[in-house]
């Protein structure tokens, strides 16, 4: 509908201008989806906001522009509403004519972009020798969508992990592993991820109270950075622990990275100093290399510099995300670079690439966007914790989901008295509790903090993942049941007849517009609105009381009802995948 709308602007642009002059010409003729069906479908609003400028009332001005106006082709003819609205209805002929044209697309109606773009997506990123925890759900699942509708556009989508992998926490941990488990810096797999966790924790408590300890790990640091043979061995074997562990999680959410961590760039990080300093950029600042920021200011008041260099010569978090944004411009050549990570570093943002503008490394046609989003708080409206106070294990989190659902489905099953095997259950209650963790995020705005419920996304009822799967799963029962191959249904004519077949026709035809809006604004929950408006269309159509007959129909409308049963499906299925959910042809 995307495409409908443009072409109905440019009429109403075109009538206005016969109507009122040339001058008029690139005026917008404000027209949009119309807010309550039964004034149509969309609305041009055009003459409320010319009535001054023309010296007329609204309601004429809106009169001249619909004598002039020809749409024909797509739209009953024009009504005037109100003080000047104009609303304009689409002819069932066009609608179907729409739906018989996406039948033999599968990108159903979605155009490509014009103009691909190289594109990267900055998430997830967790740091080496920690283990993934609830903090790192939304950057994770939230840009793997964001990359996934990039990659369906048509763009050149990199997906990069900048894992934690570098700085002082590793002269610490190498230090204190020296000490006390000398095999874990030379044997492969000397150590599982939880010991690695417990270890870090005790030489972080080492380190904030033994000074000595602080110089042993500062000189692990110099010897890594260095490049020594034995720092560096130890230090790819806790990289790669890790590794494994964030693999485990990445292959159960179906996610795939490029791991490009903070090390990648450690020889970079003099490069960007030298470039600021002779840019005359850099200010010292009691030892430190720094730049001062405009529209920042410390308690004081006083002005705010991002420090580059330590005064004891060692680089921080912004150095690295510097000579990273650097390189993806330069050496990568992307035009758009996103960053998935909590509202919490949007000052930060705002101030490495105020840095880089400063430093004449942005180019015109490069975009730079942080995409924020929100905490996941506990039922108690608290940072989600476990019982002792630790950031919840993103693996528990995901565990405890998919055993949730088996348990619902058992309970299914025995209610219905309804035989499965063992390899079905398991596959539907994977699917159904990944699903829901990913839809119960998705769907929020991801601005916004939100409580994570068990219970409210494993429901069968709402905006959730199960009734996503649910609708979907429905249809394939409606092809098992009447032995119908929603592929042999061919070239056949839609016929809309039904106000349930109209309503979801013209639901149907929104997906353009939804992809399109989310592609710009990069924001999924658009996209699980959408989905579930359509769910519950869908339900209203096939429902028994006030829909329609689908299987018990006379041809030619049982075979239009049924194609109309496949687009939904194809949809659903199109658009879940966008947010990374696999369907399920049976629950």
């Amino acid at each position: 509908m995307n495409a409908t709308q443009e072409k109905l602007k440019a009429q109403v642009e075109q009538a206005l201008i016969a109507a009122f002059g040339a001058e008029l010409a690139g005026v917008d003729p404000i027209l949009v989806p119309a807010s309550n069906p039964k004034f149509g479908d969309y609305q041009a609003n055009v003459a409320l906001s010319l009535s001054k400028k023309l010296g007329k009332q609204p309601r004429a001005i809106a009169g001249a522009i619909v004598e002039k106006l020809d749409v024909s082709e797509i739209c009953e003819p024009p009504e005037i509403a109100g003080p000047g609205f104009i609303n304009l209805k689409l002819k069932t002929a066009y609608l179907e004519a729409q739906l018989n044209a996406i039948q033999a697309d599968p990108r159903l109606g979605v155009p490509a972009a014009q103009t691909p773009k190289r594109e990267i997506v900055d998430f997830s990123s967790p740091n080496i020798a920690k283990e993934m925890h609830v903090g790192h759900l939304r950057s994770t699942i939230i840009g793997d969508s964001i990359a996934r509708i990039l990659e369906f556009q048509g763009h050149d989508v990199l997906r990069l992990n900048h894992v934690g992998d570098w700085g002082t926490q590793f002269g610490m941990l190498i230090a204190y592993l020296r000490e006390v488990y000398p095999d874990a810096l030379t044997t492969a797999n000397a150590l599982d991820i939880g010991d690695l966790v417990s270890f870090y924790r005790k030489a972080k408590l080492r380190f904030d109270a033994d000074e000595a300890f602080q110089e042993t790990a500062r000189q692990e640091v110099v010897r890594l950075q260095a490049g020594a043979e034995d720092t560096l061995h130890a230090w790819k074997l806790l990289c790669e622990q890790s590794r494994r562990e964030f693999q485990v999680i990445y292959e159960l959410l179906d996610i795939k990275l490029t791991e490009r961590g903070e090390s990648f760039y450690n020889s970079l990080l003099p490069g960007v100093v030298e470039y600021l300093e002779k840019s005359g950029l850099l200010v010292e600042n009691q030892g430190a290399k720094c730049v001062f920021l405009e529209g920042f200011t410390n308690r004081e008041g006083e002005p705010l510099p991002l420090i580059v260099q330590k005064s004891d010569g060692g680089y921080n978090y912004a150095t690295t995300d510097l000579a990273s944004l650097r390189y993806r411009i330069q050496q990568d050549q992307a035009k758009r670079i996103i960053y998935v990570t909590d509202a919490g570093q949007g000052n930060h943002f705002a101030q490495f690439f105020q840095v880089a503008r400063k430093a004449g490394w942005i180019p015109d046609d490069v975009e730079l966007v942080h995409v924020p989003f929100g905490l996941v708080l506990g039922e108690d409206g608290k940072r989600i914790k476990t019982r002792f106070g630790d950031s919840v294990r993103l693996r528990d989190l995901l565990d405890e989901a998919v055993s949730r659902a088996h348990t619902d489905l058992n309970t299914r099953l025995q209610e219905e008295e309804r035989q499965e095997s063992e390899e079905f259950i398991n596959e539907v209650a994977r699917v159904v509790g990944i699903s829901a963790v990913k839809y119960a995020d998705l769907s929020q705005n991801r601005t916004s903090n939100y409580i994570f419920s068990y219970d409210k996304m494993l429901d069968f009822k709402g905006n959730t993942a199960p009734y996503m799967l649910y609708a979907y799963a429905r249809i394939q029962g409606i092809s098992r049941k009447g032995d119908i191959n929603f592929k042999e249904l061919g070239n056949n004519a839609v016929l809309l007849e039904h106000e349930t077949e109209l309503a979801l026709a013209k639901y149907l035809l929104q997906l353009d517009e939804v992809i399109s809006s989310v592609e710009q604004d990069l924001l999924p929950n658009r996209l699980c609105e959408y989905l579930y408006e359509l769910s519950k269309k869908f339900n209203q159509f096939y429902d028994r009381n006030q829909g329609v007959q689908v299987l018990e129909a006379e041809e030619p409308q049982r075979t239009s009802r049924l194609i109309l049963c496949d687009l939904t499906a194809r949809t659903l299925k199109l658009g879940l995948s966008l947010l990374g959910i696999q369907v399920l042809e049976r629950m």
